[in-house]
């Protein structure tokens, strides 16, 4: 029996398009209704009347709350997310919220109140989904976080391997000759499930792995992913240990504030200190030295995420998990250091 994919791929639209036409939205113009609806005849495709009921049911547009309203990646994926909605039709209410909020409670409270017909989490920790999602039975997707553990048939998850990203970004300080590495970003308090503590145990392990001592007192700095916090967490890393030859940053933005406080120090990137983020946001294409990034694709990210929760919308299914591919782009913040 033919599929709503089944129907996309044939008709050459996309499955947003195909559950528009499904579901009588006005958005769609008379030669793409007519092209879908001889197809869907053809296959003799039958539309789940209970999925078509649960979408006319659900009034309210659907919500994206982004957890960290100043983090820049977040605000990125955000421009990409809400240009995938509106070329499917759809609209989205958007909420930010501070870093230390509970986004999923919040979700929870705001649910039984608007009644939103999906949810789209951008960044979260997946603790309070774990404590708190139960109480969620609208269909959900989180973005650049991985939920594959939690195992909610209504929440989906698309998110880059934060481990194996870290792992080739420090891979490449050592690379160039550095042993002396700093860290920055995340809290010590941080569960295992959680994107900086992925990101942090993957770049403690190639280090051990390459016989390069890891001290967590001297060697690390907490830091929320913000500028201001990686300008101030940064000097205090280097008046912990003077030794540091490189820095990895958990993200861009505690990358680009850790730049200038090298450089407020009298110091220089990369000569004296070199250093690499993570997330690859569009202000590092403009930062002197172009700085060195594991770059995350949120053109995918967005795509996936919002086909993948559109369909569950309108077809209910079980959730699924999916890894975007990450690329290490840049190398002008990195120097070349000569063995001691």
């Amino acid at each position: 029996m033919a599929t709503i994919k089944d129907i996309a791929r044939l008709s050459g639209y996309s499955v947003g398009t195909v559950s528009r036409v499904i579901n009588q939205h006005p958005d769609v113009s008379a030669e793409t209704r007519e092209k879908i609806l001889k197809i869907i005849k053809e296959e003799n495709f039958q539309p789940n009347s209970n999925a078509r009921l649960l979408k006319q049911t659900h009034a309210s547009a659907i919500t994206v709350i982004v957890k960290g309203a100043d983090n820049l990646f977040l605000n990125s994926l955000l421009e990409k997310v809400q240009a995938e909605l509106r070329a499917h039709g759809e609209e989205a209410t958007v909420i930010f919220l501070k870093e230390a909020e509970n986004e999923v409670q919040y979700a929870v409270q705001f649910s039984r109140e608007r009644n939103p017909k999906g949810l789209i989490f951008l960044g979260g920790d997946l603790e309070n989904f774990r404590r708190s999602f139960p109480e969620i039975d609208t269909p959900a997707v989180l973005v650049a976080a991985d939920a594959s553990k939690l195992d909610f048939d209504n929440l989906s998850s698309f998110s880059t391997d934060d481990y194996a990203g870290a792992r080739e970004a420090v891979s490449r300080l050592i690379a160039s000759g550095h042993q002396k590495i700093g860290m920055i970003g995340g809290f010590a308090t941080f569960e295992e499930n959680q994107v900086s503590y992925q990101r942090l145990k993957g770049a403690i392990d190639v280090m051990r792995e390459n016989g390069l001592a890891f001290d967590r007192k001297k060697d690390y700095q907490e830091s929320i992913f913000a500028m201001k916090d990686g300008y101030e967490n940064t000097r205090n890393l280097l008046r912990k240990n003077p030794e540091i030859t490189a820095i990895f940053a958990l993200s861009d933005m505690i990358a680009i504030g850790a730049m200038r406080a090298v450089h407020d120090a009298g110091l220089r990137v990369p000569e004296d200190i070199s250093v690499i983020g993570y997330d690859g946001i569009e202000y590092t294409r403009f930062t002197l030295p172009r700085l060195a990034t594991v770059r995350q694709d949120i053109g995918e990210l967005a795509r996936k995420s919002v086909e993948d929760l559109l369909f569950r919308i309108s077809y209910p299914r079980k959730a699924v998990h999916k890894l975007i591919p990450f690329e290490l782009v840049g190398a002008e913040s990195i120097g070349q250091r000569q063995k001691d």
